[in-house]
């Protein structure tokens, strides 16, 4: 079966949005279905303003209908270009779709202009109104988009590549092996919405240590001329970099889930947080981190935790439960469009072939 996902967000970019549909369109096979992906690599594009890493594709609905694929399903990943010329073809065609919430975009926006969150809720609810269904990482997230109108949301939970991120019995990386220990970490990028500031203006003993970049990173850094800026890393690199410290501080008030946040606890770190959406889903009250409005309290008690306790944690999330969750809410989709898949003998658990 071909599902098509379109998504504004895509490589170059490192985010939570790319990890995870790069989770779920491997896993696709596996399902009984065939992804095709509409990404701005498909198109035109020029700098977001403002945030000039992230390009804006020129998508119309016109040039997405040249390129569609004739999918059974198709799933909206963002509330982009893509993903609007997308929606409009779909409902032209009355096409069975479904979308996700993967971020705070009203928070966002309003941290950068004098627009009411208000006004942005209600656009993304038309948005997402139009789906058969809308996909949201947590249980607070579901409640909180419920209180505020959105309908049929669906829980489509993310996971952690436990074999690349893991404790290392190893030397501290070159780029670490001079700062006075203990280690605070944060990993994402250097935007406003990240709340960053209040984790470089923290007094804690020891170093912080950020990692990333973003347009806001020349700002941090002369908040904090002390702290360690790597860069954006990826792979083996970041995951060195996350065993080596000792706790993983992650300011953000306004993240869906923050991914992560379960890389930091594969490789067992503990974490510091706010207890809001996002790390209350992740950490609660599972004693692998401290959430607390005090965050420079909570990164201090955060040095306590076992190590062991947090990477036993960040073992029950896999990103093939992430992915079962995520064609289940597929097939759900398919179900309320009046298109009821059969499964055959032959394929894979949880393949689907249509009548």
């Amino acid at each position: 079966m071909r599902l098509l996902v379109a998504t504004d967000a895509w490589h170059p970019q490192i985010n939570g949005v790319v990890r995870s549909l790069e989770q779920v369109v491997k896993a696709g096979p596996r399902h009984g279905f065939d992804p095709v992906l509409l990404t701005p690599q498909d198109f035109r594009s020029v700098p977001m303003p403002g945030y000039p890493e992230i390009r804006l594709s020129l998508a119309t609905a016109r040039g997405v209908a040249a390129r569609w694929p004739s999918p059974a399903h198709v799933h909206i990943a963002t509330e982009g270009p893509i993903g609007l010329a997308v929606r409009r073809v779909c409902l032209s065609r009355a096409q069975p779709f479904t979308t996700s919430y993967h971020t705070r975009f009203p928070e966002y926006l309003a941290a950068r202009a004098p627009v009411p969150e208000s006004w942005s809720y209600a656009w993304l609810r038309r948005f997402h109104g139009a789906a058969n269904g809308t996909m949201v990482s947590t249980a607070t997230l579901e409640r909180e988009l419920a209180g505020r109108g959105f309908r049929n949301l669906m829980h489509w939970t993310r996971g952690v590549d436990t074999t690349l991120y893991r404790p290392r019995d190893e030397p501290v990386p070159e780029a670490l092996a001079d700062l006075p220990r203990p280690l605070f970490l944060f990993v994402g990028r250097l935007a406003v919405e990240k709340n960053v500031a209040a984790f470089l203006r923290l007094s804690l003993p020891g170093s912080k240590v950020v990692v990333g970049d973003g347009p806001d990173r020349a700002r941090l850094a002369a908040i904090a001329p002390d702290a360690r800026f790597l860069g954006a890393l990826t792979g083996e690199t970041l995951a060195r970099v996350y065993a080596a410290a000792d706790v993983f501080v992650f300011p953000s008030l306004t993240d869906t889930f923050g991914i992560v946040l379960l890389e930091a606890l594969a490789c067992g770190l503990p974490i510091a947080a706010f207890p809001v959406a996002g790390p209350q889903d992740v950490v609660g009250g599972a004693g692998i981190g401290v959430l607390d409005h005090d965050l420079a309290a909570a990164a201090r008690a955060a040095l306590a935790i076992p190590r062991a306790r947090c990477r036993e944690h960040a073992l029950r999330w896999t990103w093939a439960e992430s992915a079962r969750q995520f064609y289940g809410n597929i097939e759900t989709s398919l179900a309320r469009a009046g298109v009821v898949p059969r499964r055959t003998p032959q394929a894979p658990t949880g393949s689907v072939a249509l009548p």
